[in-house]
């Protein structure tokens, strides 16, 4: 390996100092405003314009309205037809699963959609309300009051509960703090979402065996111990009706997935369902007195495909609005089901307006169809609410979890069976904080590795990935792969010190020459703080009791600017800095080459 000349050597800067808040102005807009959603606003001159560009950044109808046509009505009436014959089923469905009226979740399809309509940026999505999340508030609600012996009480607290969930999420998005809800990862999504199915899936065998009488628990030993326990009271009748309508929408399901183009097949079963298991119990319910029926009077996954953005914050303030508004006219908790809002793609909508259409279609069912409902069997509703569930316990991702990250299976199947022997609250508990934990676990325990040379190159990369790579004898490169913060300044310390150990160790054994300098490449610290920099100076400190000297390569600008603040670089010396490892390679190369161990590196030039 050659040496470079002193003069050879480039300078690292230590960049412009800034004002206080200039500095905290530019890291606040980093953090909140990333995507510059006002950049438009800003740049337009006219005040009158800036009047209009903010109206049409509040609300996105103003927007798509501007070039509206014959076209686009005709594609967003066929969505919102489509979505609605999914709607009204599984809105009457998953109202059941909250413990609340069936009519509430035909309601809860009425007003939240038309409140997106205009406030909202997706043009995909399909609002409504979910099976999880009916399922979240039938167990909070359930655990406080008795639906069945308190009724006006429960109702008055779902919509409470809807009213406060709006508010926060209006303003969560007007705080700009909607990436607080990505701290929940993927792996925990995927099972806490698969946890959940199998909860709802296990709690419709009461309505497909027919039993009255069910745990209110959500757990599955509780749910099959009232299932086993009641084997007597099983309705032979009830299970062959489900079992005929869970086969025939499982097989329409099918269908549409394997054709994409028949999606409607899928879309429109469960309310075909609805209409034939009434009009069978219409016609036959004095023979079939098992069969219970209801007396009632009832994105950003599509917007990448279409090539337009979505903004989360905005998306938090109309699902906020929607469900604020919604709470106030007989609504609970809503948001945007993702398999509604696949058939709103599939169906070839083109703005927000299907959302309108599915709203005006569910108020002509509320206004002329509910007595049609008055016959539907639990065994149907039941087997639209598994067949929906059944798509959400994503064992493909898991497994593909499981082949790429070990840990990440070890989340999913925490949450999983948090949900599934825990409760729902246990469940969303174990995934946050699981997803929390692994954040600190990778800022609390950063990557570092040894360094070595590529032949014949300037590059230096891990000796375990490169086993081919050469390392100098008196010299160890030290690769640091994250910030230096207060959590992991200890932990670096340590296994620096270990590091160190075991190199020297290495040497004393082959009888190579000693150690003589410690490199640090720092370029992937991206930011340190002032722990960060005590631990460097103890570590300063500690070699030069061990007749080590400390070298630091490729910082950057905001950790050069800390360490310039804190007289670190004076204490080290500015001839210990150097803008890549391989010129503090070259240096250290030619320094043990020319002169003494303790003698100064060579002062280089100002480039």
């Amino acid at each position: 390996m050659c040496s470079k000349k002193a003069s050879q050597y480039h300078k690292v800067e230590t960049p412009p100092p800034q004002p206080f808040l200039k500095s905290l102005k530019n890291t606040l807009n980093e953090i909140l405003f990333a995507d510059d959603p006002f950049r438009k606003i800003r740049n337009e001159p006219k005040t009158s314009k800036k009047i209009e560009l903010g109206l049409r950044h509040v609300f996105p109808i103003l927007e798509w309205a501007r070039g509206y046509n014959l076209g686009y009505l005709k594609s967003d009436v066929i969505s919102g037809i489509t979505i609605a014959s999914l709607a009204i089923p599984q809105g009457i469905s998953y109202a059941q699963l909250a413990n609340l009226p069936p009519i509430l979740g035909l309601y809860s399809s009425l007003v939240p959609p038309l409140v997106y309509a205009i406030m909202g940026s997706s043009r995909d999505l399909a609002v409504g309300t979910v099976a999880v999340a009916s399922l979240l508030t039938g167990a909070m609600l359930g655990k406080e009051v008795n639906a069945v012996q308190n009724p006006n009480l429960y109702l008055h607290l779902a919509f409470t509960a809807t009213f406060f969930a709006g508010l926060m999420q209006t303003c969560l998005g007007l705080l700009r703090l909607g990436f607080v809800v990505e701290i929940l990862s993927h792996a925990a999504i995927v099972g806490f979402m698969g946890g959940a199915a199998t909860v709802v899936c296990l709690q419709q065998l009461k309505g497909l065996l027919g039993l009255i009488h069910f745990t209110h628990s959500t757990d599955i030993v509780s749910v099959l111990r009232s299932i086993f326990s009641q084997s007597h009271m099983w309705k032979w009748e009830s299970g062959v009706l489900g079992c005929c309508f869970l086969i025939f929408l499982l097989t329409t399901k099918y269908i549409s997935k394997k054709r994409p183009k028949l999606f409607w097949i899928s879309a429109m079963s469960p309310l075909v369902s609805v209409i034939f298991g009434s009009l069978f119990m219409y016609f036959l319910h004095d023979h079939f007195h098992g069969i219970p029926y209801e007396g009632i009077a009832v994105g950003r996954s599509f917007a990448m495909y279409k090539n337009y953005n979505i903004d989360g914050n905005k998306e938090m303030i109309a699902f906020g609005v929607m469900n604020i508004l919604g709470s106030f006219s007989s609504c609970y908790l809503t948001t945007g089901p993702f398999s509604r809002s696949a058939v709103n793609y599939n169906a070839g909508c083109k703005t927000a307006l299907s959302n309108v259409v599915m709203a005006v279609a569910v108020a002509v069912t509320l206004l002329f169809l509910t007595p049609l409902f008055f016959y539907t069997p639990l065994v149907v509703l039941s087997s639209i609410i598994i067949t929906a569930m059944l798509g959400l316990v994503d064992y493909e991702a898991a497994l593909h979890l499981w082949r790429l990250d070990k840990f990440d299976f070890f989340v999913c199947l925490s949450a999983y069976f948090g949900v599934v022997f825990g409760t729902i609250e246990i469940g969303l508990i174990l995934s946050v904080g699981i997803s929390v934990m692994r954040l600190v676990l990778f800022v609390g325990r950063p990557k570092i590795y040894v360094m070595g040379n590529i032949q014949n190159t300037e590059i230096y990369r891990n000796i375990e990935h490169y086993p081919q790579a050469t390392t100098l004898s008196c010299l160890l490169i030290l690769h640091i792969d994250g910030p230096i913060y207060f959590a992991n300044s200890s932990y670096l310390r340590d296994r620096i010190g270990r590091w160190i150990d075991d190199e020297e160790e290495k040497l004393r054994t082959s009888g190579e020459t000693s150690l003589q300098y410690i490199l640090l490449d720092m370029s992937a610290v991206g930011n340190i703080d002032t722990s960060g920099i005590s631990m460097l100076e103890e570590l300063n400190k500690i070699l030069g009791r061990r007749e080590l000297k400390l070298v630091v390569a490729n910082p950057g600008a905001e950790v050069m600017k800390k360490l310039s603040k804190s007289n670190f670089i004076e204490s080290i010396g500015k001839e210990r800095i150097y803008l890549t490892v391989a010129e503090a390679v070259a240096a250290c190369n030619f320094m043990l080459h020319t002169a003494k161990p303790d003698s100064p590196v060579p002062e280089f030039n100002n480039v």
